[in-house]
This record gives C-alpha cells, sequence and structure tokens, in this order.
C-alpha cells in the first residue's frame, strides 16, 4: 500500500474497522495548497471525484482506500463517485467534511443522568447542510473498538461508514450525507474483535418483525388537540373521575382475514365505543416496539418506536390525537423494569454489560429471563427518563404507567439466599431505582404538569403516592393489587362460603386512603388459565352474571380510579386471546346488558362527582360490615361538598333479604338511583323499593334507618333527596 504522508496503521485501522477516529485519515485535507480527500469504498471497482463540473480521478492505495486531489476552491461542495460490480453508479457527499456536533456539555449531562431530550441527539436525525441534506447518528457504545452504520446505502457493510468516537467520550456520530428514509443497523466491532450487529437504542421506527432493524421518520404529523393538553395542564386529575379501559391494540379489533388494523383505522371505532361506555380514559398495553406477539408488549426492544405491527408513528400520533379530540385522556403501559436478551437489542449492546447491570444476581431477571436495567449509570438513567418523557411530548400522553415496580424495588425479589447482592447498607432495597424512581416523578411533574405517573406495586412498600420531601416515591398513582386479589377471592368462592371470608372485601377498607390507588381488574387476571371475570364467578351462567354484575358494581362503588381490561364489559366466558380478535369491525356491540350496566355506573361516577372523594377518608363511612349471617355490607360515600350523600347495599349471596334494616345519619327520603338486578342489566328486575323514608328507629349506631328489600346478588345504591326550601 501506498500510503504517502498517512500512518500505515491508521490505514489499516480503516480497512479492518478497528478505527475510533476515521476521522484522523478520511475525509479533506489541505495539503501543499490542493485539498487531498482520502475515502474508503471497499466494493469499488473503480472511484473517483466529481466537483465544479468536473471529474477527478483518485488513486487506489489498496485495501479499499483512495485518494484523489482536487482544487482548494472546491472543499465545500464535492462528490465521492465509485462503481460496484454491478457497474452501478453510487454518488455521495463525502461524511469525513462534517464534523460532529455533539458537545462536552451534552455529554456531561448524559453521564450523570440529565440528559432528559436526549432523544434530541441520540439516533438517527434529518440534518439540512448548504451543501446537501442526510442523516446524523448517534449512539453510545463505550466499550466498542469500532462503530459503523450499515444499510442499504452502503451495502451493509460492517466498516464502509465507520463512526466517529467523539472525544474518546464511548459516544459515536457520524453524517451521512444524500439519504432521507432508510433502514439502518449499528456494526459494532466488541473488544474481543468480534462484529456484531444491533438495532438503534433510540430508534423512532422499527421494521415489522420479523426484521429487525431501525428505520429512519421523520413526523410530519399535525396535532388538534392543543385545547385538550392546555386544559390537561391545569387539571386536579386526582379529584376527576377516572374510569379506564385497558387494551392491547391487537386483539381489540382487527380486520379481514385476521389481520392487524392501523392506528388510524383503529380511531374512530376506539374513540366512539370508548365514548359510548362512558370511560375516561384508554391504557394501551406496551405500544414499544417489541419481537414476540406472546409478549403483549411487555419485552421491549425498542423504546421509542411505536411498533410497526400497527402502521408508523404519525399514524399513532393519530389514534391519539382523535382519543384527545373525543375527549379521552391516553395512558401509555412502560417497561423500565427489563428488557429481553435478543441479540440485535440492548443485551450486551457493545460486547459488555452497558445498558444492563453486569452480576447476573442484580441484572439477570429470574423470572422472565430478561436483563434488569443498571440504575447506577447516569447514561441509562438518561436514557430512561428521556424515553418517558418523548412519549409525553412527542405522543401527547397523558400518564405513563411503570409496568413491575416491585421488581425495581427489591433486589431480592424473586431470588433466594445468596442469589442477590444487598445495597452499601447491607439492605434489600434497591437504591439506585428509589433514586431513579424520584429523579423521573419529579421532572415529568415539573414539565408536564398534569400528566399521571401511575406504578404498578404488589407490595406494601410505603409511600409509593406520598410526595418525594415527605420520603415517597411520588407517583400519581398505585395499583391496588391487595384490593383487586381479595376481591376476586372473595367473589370466586360459592356464596354459601362467602360469610366465613368476609374479612376479604373489609380488610381493603383498612388500607384504601393510604396511598391514592388505582382499583385495577386488569389484563393479568383474564389470562394463562386465570379465566375471565365471567369465568371465575361461581354457579350457573345465571349466577355467574349476577355476581359479574355485582363484581363491577362493587368496584365503581369502592373509593379509588376504576379500571377495566377489554373484554369484561362483553361478559366474556373465554379467557383473553391475544392472537383473536374481541370485536368484529363490521359489528361492534353497544348495547349488550353489562355494557348498559358500565355505562350506567361510569354515567353515575362522573355526574355525582365521586371522583372527587375517591381520595378523601371523611367522605366515606360504614353503616355495617359486621353482618355476616346475611353477608351483607352497606357504607356511605359523599362528593367534595358533601352535597350528596349515597348509600350502598351489597348482598353478597344468591337470596333475597326483604325488609332489611340499615342505619343512617340523616333523616328525609331516600331515592333509588341504582340496581345491579335491573332487568336492563340482565338481572331478574326484583322489585326493591324505590322510594323509602327513614324511620327513627335506631340502627347500626345511628338514630334513624331505612328499610329496604335487598334483591339477590346485587349492588343497591340509593341518594338522599334535597328538601325542598319552604
Amino acid at each position: 500500500m501506498d500510503a504517502g504522508n498517512f500512518p500505515m496503521k491508521e490505514l489499516l485501522e480503516i480497512s479492518g474497522f478497528t478505527s475510533p477516529h476515521p476521522e484522523r485519515i478520511l475525509g479533506p485535507r489541505i495539503v501543499k495548497g490542493e485539498l487531498h480527500i482520502l475515502f474508503y469504498s471497499p466494493i469499488s471497482k473503480s472511484a473517483w471525484v466529481e466537483a465544479g463540473g468536473r471529474k477527478y480521478e483518485s488513486e487506489f492505495l489498496g485495501k479499499g482506500i483512495y485518494r484523489c486531489k482536487i482544487p482548494l476552491n472546491l472543499k465545500d461542495n464535492y462528490k465521492i463517485c465509485f462503481t460496484d460490480e454491478s457497474r452501478a453508479i453510487s454518488a455521495m457527499h463525502d461524511p469525513y467534511m462534517f464534523a460532529p456536533q455533539i458537545g462536552q456539555s451534552e455529554i456531561a449531562d448524559f453521564r450523570q443522568g440529565t440528559l432528559y431530550r436526549s432523544y434530541e441527539i441520540f439516533g438517527a436525525h434529518m440534518i439540512r447542510y448548504p451543501q446537501c441534506t442526510g442523516i446524523r447518528f448517534v449512539v453510545w457504545a463505550p466499550n466498542a473498538l469500532a462503530v459503523s452504520v450499515i444499510g442499504n446505502f452502503n451495502h451493509w457493510i460492517p466498516g464502509f461508514h465507520p463512526m466517529i468516537n467523539v472525544n474518546d467520550s464511548g459516544i459515536w456520530e457520524l453524517f451521512i450525507p444524500d439519504i432521507q428514509d432508510e433502514t439502518y443497523k449499528f456494526a459494532i466491532r466488541t473488544g474481543d474483535g468480534t462484529i456484531i450487529e444491533k438495532t438503534d437504542p433510540y430508534a423512532f421506527y422499527a421494521e415489522l418483525r420479523p426484521g429487525t432493524a431501525s428505520r429512519s421518520f421523520q413526523s410530519k404529523h399535525e396535532w388538534h388537540d392543543k385545547e385538550w393538553v392546555e386544559k390537561r395542564s391545569f387539571m386536579e386529575h386526582q379529584k376527576n373521575n377516572m374510569s379506564i379501559y385497558e387494551m392491547h391494540p391487537g386483539s381489540w379489533m382487527r380486520g379481514d382475514g385476521g389481520a392487524f388494523l392501523n392506528y388510524r383505522d383503529m380511531a374512530e371505532p376506539l374513540c366512539s365505543y370508548v365514548k359510548d361506555m362512558g370511560f375516561t380514559h384508554v391504557e394501551f398495553l406496551p405500544v414499544m416496539e417489541h419481537p414476540l406477539d406472546e409478549s403483549w408488549g411487555y419485552q421491549v426492544v425498542n423504546y421509542f418506536a411505536p411498533t410497526s405491527r400497527f402502521g408508523n408513528p404519525d399514524d399513532f400520533r393519530y389514534l391519539v390525537d382523535c382519543l384527545h379530540i373525543a375527549g379521552i385522556g391516553v395512558i401509555l403501559d412502560w417497561v423500565p423494569a427489563h428488557f429481553p436478551q435478543d441479540q440485535y437489542g440492548l443485551s450486551l449492546f457493545d460486547g459488555t454489560p452497558l445498558f444492563e447491570y453486569g452480576d447476573p444476581r442484580k441484572g439477570l431477571h429470574p423470572d422472565w429471563g430478561t436483563k434488569i436495567f443498571d440504575y447506577s449509570k447516569g447514561e441509562v438513567i438518561s436514557f430512561l427518563i428521556s424515553n418517558c418523557i418523548y412519549w409525553l411530548e412527542q405522543f401527547h400522553a397523558d400518564g405513563i404507567r411503570i409496568d413491575a415496580v416491585s421488581s425495581m424495588l427489591y433486589l431480592d425479589y424473586s431470588r433466594g439466599p445468596g442469589n442477590w447482592v444487598p445495597n452499601v447498607n447491607g439492605g434489600r432495597e434497591n437504591l439506585e431505582a428509589i433514586d431513579f424512581f424520584k429523579r423521573l416523578n419529579d421532572t415529568v411533574h415539573k414539565r408536564f404538569p398534569g400528566a399521571m405517573m401511575i406504578a404498578e406495586e404488589s407490595t406494601a412498600w410505603p409511600g409509593v403516592t406520598a410526595d418525594i420531601p415527605a420520603g415517597g416515591l411520588g407517583f400519581d398513582y398505585k395499583w391496588n393489587m391487595g384490593w383487586m386479589h381479595d376481591t376476586l377471592e372473595f367473589f370466586s368462592s360459592d356464596p354459601i362460603y362467602r360469610k366465613d371470608n368476609m374479612n376479604r372485601i373489609i380488610f381493603s377498607l383498612s388500607y384504601a386512603f393510604s396511598e391514592r390507588f388505582i382499583l385495577p381488574f386488569s389484563h393479568d387476571e383474564v389470562v394463562h388459565g386465570k379465566g375471565s371475570l365471567l369465568g371465575k364467578m361461581p354457579g350457573d351462567i345465571e349466577s355467574r352474571n349476577s355476581n359479574l354484575r355485582l363484581l363491577i358494581s362493587y368496584m365503581f362503588s369502592f373509593p379509588g380510579k376504576k379500571l377495566l381490561f377489554m373484554g369484561a364489559e362483553l361478559g366474556m366466558m373465554p379467557e383473553w386471546d391475544f392472537k383473536s380478535s374481541l370485536i368484529k369491525m363490521a359489528e361492534i356491540p353497544h348495547e349488550t346488558p353489562l355494557q348498559s350496566l358500565i355505562n350506567s355506573l361510569n354515567s353515575l361516577y362522573s355526574t355525582l362527582h365521586l371522583g372527587e372523594t375517591d381520595f378523601t377518608q371523611k367522605a366515606f363511612q360504614w353503616i355495617d360490615f359486621s353482618d355476616t349471617t346475611n353477608t351483607v355490607i352497606s357504607f356511605i360515600r359523599r362528593n367534595n361538598e358533601a352535597e350528596t350523600m349515597l348509600v350502598f347495599i351489597f348482598n353478597f349471596v344468591p337470596v333475597p333479604r326483604t325488609g332489611y334494616r340499615i342505619g343512617i345519619p340523616e333523616k328525609g327520603r331516600y331515592r333509588s338511583i341504582f340496581n345491579s338486578d335491573s332487568q336492563t342489566f340482565g338481572g331478574k328486575g326484583y322489585q326493591e323499593r324505590h322510594v323509602v323514608v327513614s324511620g327513627e328507629t335506631e340502627m347500626h349506631g345511628f338514630p334513624w334507618s331505612l328499610v329496604l328489600d335487598l334483591p339477590p346478588l346485587s349492588c343497591l345504591i340509593y341518594m338522599k333527596e334535597k328538601e325542598e326550601m319552604k
């Protein structure tokens, strides 16, 4: 090789794809009043440079490396050209005439875990220079020997376009001119010399499975939800009604032949359906790109890319926009707890444990066989917090529900003795994850007023929804898993045994106001042989339906926000099957008895403003929880101004209770406003007393009482009528 003035070692590093600093060799240089251009084109049969309307022949130095000399005045606009075996001509501006753009302050912030919009720098971004337009690629791979971008534009050849290790920071950058819509990956030369190919951790779009490459994407969506977003900023959502319809977009509705619907095709029927049902929010199971349908989205590979199963990122923006215009909030499931070990993903990204903890006792999840993020690294914190902000900012999400929080909080989660690493204090708490949650929630609340942060936390960890200065984690809401398990176990039992299990219903009230809870009947409870909600209920089909109506009525009556997984409103007997369609596009059901029940409960919840006092203990008052003989409980709820007093009575057995007396704190007339046994809801229509007047018989420690007729397996709601002004 005639290397001229260039060191042989560095030239060989270029051809051997081992150079961390290709900019020191490749690109333009001024030599004795001329511009010398060194470029690498390993598949060329011939190569030259075009500039100023002229063709300048190149000198072949060997190993795919060429040198060309052109006049100095042409240094700002020239193209490297070559022919390959097919004799096709390729022409591109020189990537190495453009210096890296990432600055030292951004590198420092990324390392410290404070670069909260790192997605604006990392990944693939369209850049316009005076000479040309192209894509700037940036990736973090600190332990790599060399990194290159590969795609159709360079025949997927590792090392064809080696990236620059900016200031030896481990952050690699390169601008590729004259490309726009590209499918690409990063080729990484690891410390042991192996070449691995990885998807972009910051990719905004991804190939449709089984493809695994990243895709560049420039959003063109114009938002129409400005009024919604501005209103949300001033909304006290904790005092609002929140009734969430949890759904899996891949199985809610499908097209002809079972094909997935595009996000856009999903928009109109979903908006109409959810609005008609009276839900206030839709919660999507993770829409971030994932390799296996079977994971339902919970094993994420591309955290910044909405799954291409249902369209491109703007298609998803359109869906969110439509929901907001319809007055429906959007909550996204998010998984910062773990990620899968797919070779093209985050696992061992640069050949070493990078995004994950290195010690398998911390970095490998024993339940799911997945990798656990290393919350001690500032770069990982920047990645995760940026990702959360990305969905709130770029997709206008109203809330983020964090999956598997408990697995992040405890170092010994699902680990036996000797299989976990204590923290610096010898305890089982993951102090790094705790700090991450606090920083995440504080950052989101400061930047996105009105946005909700929701924890799926299944233990008794104290202060999940407490303020951070008070020692809490700073979440807005926590899923009440204890309430869910106790309630489903109680309702799944034969009513003859319920009198002995009343504590399962009663105990939840002892901690109902200790956190701001969401009451979830979620997807996790209707899969893997657990049966649907209807399938869990005991007895024949008529009894099952009565119990299901009672179960859902109980949830809506209980203090806390509400969540139902799709299919519960249809009374599905089979459990959820992610491979099939819940609803057929041409046959969207709107008026089944169970749908009518849920619509009525949503309406009562809203019009009576019960959401105002979901977390106000003084607005809840027991009437009686000790009648195990009759298996009946009763309580009172009020709205914030105490203008409305509602009396809730639950008969948990299939036996009517006539002349049943309950105490009340206020005398007057009480009108029935809800009966889960109504024929409208599919019940028998047992005739309860529609209007009752208080008597002066003392009961349950109250000076007045009501005498009611309770239908079997029923929930009754009575509202005290306002006295007319005399």
